[in-house]
């Protein structure tokens, strides 16, 4: 159950090219430069699934995780969502403009290079490598915090929406694990 909740993570980072190719497909359809074929319908729906399933993903580990949410004091932060969005970026553009999916060819290498990446992706836990969540609204944080109650320092890699202040706050998470887990804003308390 773990694994699949992890690649519904992976395939819901590529959201934003999966939709700037099923726009790219219908435009070139209704351009008459792609004709409308089995290839091209099953391209269409492969994308509507591969959304579907990575917006499903996304909820499921946000929202519907089990972890028991712990109090924690951070430290210290530093917002590095900027060091992965862009690398990431390119890998839209990569993607989305110049791979012709009119070929099974296209196709097929598209697939393989999803897979590729995707094996990367989950072997080396790189789940906070998500540009939908920066889209969202939400920032990366490389965090230093103690749980309450503990004078452990501890690092995570945690997401939050909007600007985290730590000044004189203690804030609920679910670790999920250290690459991939939020700063709960609704269970934010003041003071310690």
């Amino acid at each position: 159950m773990k694994l699949f909740k992890n690649i519904l993570l992976y395939i819901s980072a590529f959201i934003p090219m999966y939709f700037l190719i099923f726009v790219k497909v219908i435009i070139d359809i209704f351009n008459d430069n792609m004709s409308w074929n089995i290839l091209n319908t099953l391209n269409l729906f492969t994308l509507v699934l591969l959304i579907f399933f990575g917006f499903i993903g996304l909820v499921w580990n946000i929202h519907f995780n089990k972890e028991v949410p712990q109090e924690i004091v951070i430290l210290k932060k530093e917002n590095i969502t900027d060091k992965h969005f862009l690398g990431y970026f390119s890998l839209f553009v990569f993607f989305a403009i110049p791979l012709d999916l009119n070929y099974i060819s296209g196709f097929v290498v598209y697939v393989l290079i999803i897979l590729m990446i995707g094996i990367v992706y989950i072997n080396n836990s790189l789940y906070y490598i998500n540009p939908l969540l920066n889209m969202l609204g939400y920032n990366f944080y490389d965090i230093t915090y103690q749980e309450r109650g503990s004078t452990q320092a501890k690092n995570a890699k945690f997401f939050y929406k909007g600007t985290l202040e730590i000044e004189d706050k203690t804030y609920w998470v679910k670790l999920k694990n250290t690459n991939f887990s939020f700063i709960d804003k609704n269970h934010l308390k003041r003071g310690n």
